[in-house]
């Protein structure tokens, strides 16, 4: 009788150190589980562009195969490529400028449908600066600004020439407000359409290879915007070829071909030691 009341006790306590045990070790995991999902909310809050598993193709023609992007608020990704890599079409994916047929892309938490609404919504969020201006000759530099915050934004006219003249007070190329294109060179030009963008206060800003198209001389004056842009703290995606700037600029660095992303990486890894054969051979061509 008191052998089996020993042995009832023992297997109450062996119970009672089990379940104690147990709520301990769930008590200690929950914490551990609340602070990772926490971190991982913090991080999903800090990307503002997120493309998964995204093609596209032009009738049979696979442009962009697999791509996967994440991009953190205020980070600023060069990316380059040799040419029909498919680098423009990836960037203008993200404003829909060009329709995207598998995958999903994301940006600032809104998914890019066919939705015109979803789309309009998602342009607000994304200014974009193309390899030619595409300034309107008929309008002056002022009126080229203000015209998309009166249409798209219903801004006032007088507030609208005010954001105008800040942003082309920004790109130092105030005084030419009331010139036409025509009158301006092609690097005065290539400022206005960044002013431009800015005008409609976009958190994402996309640049198409913004100097291609500009003489040697004039490139300097456009990257001096870019770069003063990135210190402000603008998330920034920018196709070029222009290596020196993604060196001193980029949070990392993209290499394109044949639509796919072959490596990323920072820019001081990138440059100093490439893993992908044919991103080596690329920078061998470019830099030499």
């Amino acid at each position: 009788m008191l052998y089996n009341s020993c042995q009832e006790i023992d297997n109450f306590l062996n119970y009672l150190l089990f379940t104690v045990s147990t709520a301990f070790y769930e008590f200690i995991n929950f914490g551990k589980n609340n602070e990772k999902k926490k971190e991982e909310d913090k991080k999903s809050k800090d990307i503002i562009i997120l493309i998964k598993n995204m093609h596209k193709w032009y009738g049979d023609f696979h442009v962009l195969k697999n791509i996967n992007i994440s991009v953190k608020k205020k980070e600023r990704i060069v990316i380059c490529g040799p040419s029909g890599s498919g680098k423009s079409t990836l960037i203008r994916c993200i404003n829909s400028l060009e329709e995207h047929q598998r995958g999903d892309i994301i940006v600032d938490g809104i998914k890019l449908t066919n939705d015109l609404k979803n789309i309009e919504q998602i342009r607000t969020e994304v200014g974009m600066v193309f390899q030619h201006f595409n300034l309107f000759p008929h309008l002056t530099i002022l009126e080229n600004l203000t015209l998309g915050q009166i249409w798209a934004r219903k801004t006032p006219r007088k507030e609208a020439d005010e954001i105008a003249m800040y942003f082309l007070e920004k790109v130092h190329i105030a005084e030419h407000a009331p010139k036409f294109p025509g009158q301006l060179s092609g690097g005065q030009q290539q400022r206005v359409a960044i002013a431009r963008s800015l005008c409609m206060k976009p958190n994402v800003m996309l640049f198409d290879e913004p100097t291609s198209a500009l003489d040697p001389e004039m490139v300097k004056e456009v990257l001096d915007v870019m770069i003063s842009l990135a210190r402000d703290g603008m998330t920034m995606i920018v196709v070029s070829h222009e290596m020196g700037f993604a060196k001193s600029v980029a949070h990392r660095v993209l290499f394109m071909d044949d639509g796919e992303i072959l490596e990323q990486n920072t820019p001081e890894n990138f440059f100093e030691n490439p893993q992908n054969e044919r991103t080596k051979l690329f920078l061998s061509q470019i830099l030499d």
